[in-house]
């Protein structure tokens, strides 16, 4: 077949395939949202360092995100991080409210982060990290606003988010995973039932909490790579409580009185360590509410943290009832 055939051929197949090449990881949801998925939050490569080549291969799956952009928005849009929970276990992106967000006026990030099974802390903050400084150095690609960055996390996650709001300028747990050149600070927090000071935990659980914490296999054990009581200097700076001070975001705690799995006074305790730092922040106590909820009434609560505190930069917040 003469060259010129061939390259003719060569073009046409090129044109064939341009929808599904542009459009595999970007396409419009539901009206008003446009959607890019498994969005690489850094290098996977690098940061496994000598893991094999599964583990990198894993690691670069637990190093993504998904965005969720408002497409009716004229002017860059504050930005939702979304952080998903499973006991650091399990669980992963798609769990993310970005459509509901989006239909409020924020655009939402969705992360994955390194399970337990890949990396103990700080493995799990580094990436959250990372993954704020990528979304703020790429700010202007997904027209978000780089100073309106809000966190919220559930379980697992909302001890993740905690300890975004705390840690600020920390440069010991900041990580290298890249973007070092922007900060991780976020300007709000709603922290769902995620656990606060791993040095406590073990005794608010009451007899009703599912989770054995001195237990090795626990999830905090496998978080920490042993147990609390012999990993103390490591529980203590994987707790939210102990790095708090008056310049911290402001924060929207939730969480029921009867959670079976992260007990409620870590939440109570979160919220008093901040209050005595003079960080504006509230505790939401769902009466007779266990580990899950998800009423319209709750997610409205997060609207409403989100539209005060970056909307409106206020930071002395106050929520409809």
């Amino acid at each position: 077949m003469p060259i010129r055939n061939i390259l003719i051929i060569a073009i046409l197949l090129l044109i064939i395939s341009l929808p599904f090449v542009t459009k595999a990881n970007d396409n419009e949801g539901e009206a008003g949202v446009r959607i890019l998925r498994d969005i690489a939050y850094t290098d996977a490569a690098a940061d496994a360092g000598n893991a094999e080549a599964t583990q990198k291969i894993t690691a670069s799956k637990a190093h993504m995100l998904d965005i969720y952009i408002p497409t009716k928005a004229k002017s860059p849009t504050p930005l939702v991080i979304f952080i998903h929970g499973g006991a650091w276990l399990q669980g992963a992106k798609e769990e993310g409210p970005g459509i509901p967000l989006c239909r409020k006026g924020f655009a939402c990030a969705s992360i994955n982060y390194r399970l337990t099974d890949l990396a103990i802390f700080p493995a799990q903050l580094e990436d959250c990290k990372a993954a704020v400084r990528f979304l703020r150095a790429h700010a202007a690609d997904y027209n978000i606003d780089p100073q309106r960055i809000g966190v919220w996390g559930v379980s697992a996650g909302g001890h993740l988010a905690a300890l975004l709001g705390t840690t600020c300028g920390d440069r010991q747990l900041e990580g290298n995973l890249g973007n070092n050149q922007v900060d991780s600070c976020v300007q709000a927090v709603c922290d769902w039932c995620g656990p606060s000071d791993f040095l406590s935990v073990a005794k608010q659980a009451g007899s009703r909490t599912k989770i054995d914490y001195d237990s090795e296999k626990g999830p905090v054990a496998l978080l920490l790579g042993g147990l609390q009581k012999d990993k103390a200097d490591l529980a203590a700076a994987a707790s939210p409580v102990t790095h708090v001070d008056k310049a911290d975001p402001p924060f929207l705690i939730v969480h029921g009185d009867i959670d079976d799995l992260v007990p409620y006074a870590q939440s109570q305790e979160l919220s008093k360590k901040l209050s005595k730092a003079g960080v504006p922040n509230k505790l939401i106590t769902i009466a007779g509410g266990g580990h899950s909820f998800t009423s319209e009434e709750q997610f409205n609560h997060v609207v409403d943290f989100f539209n005060e505190t970056l909307l409106k930069n206020n930071r002395k917040f106050s929520l409809n009832n």
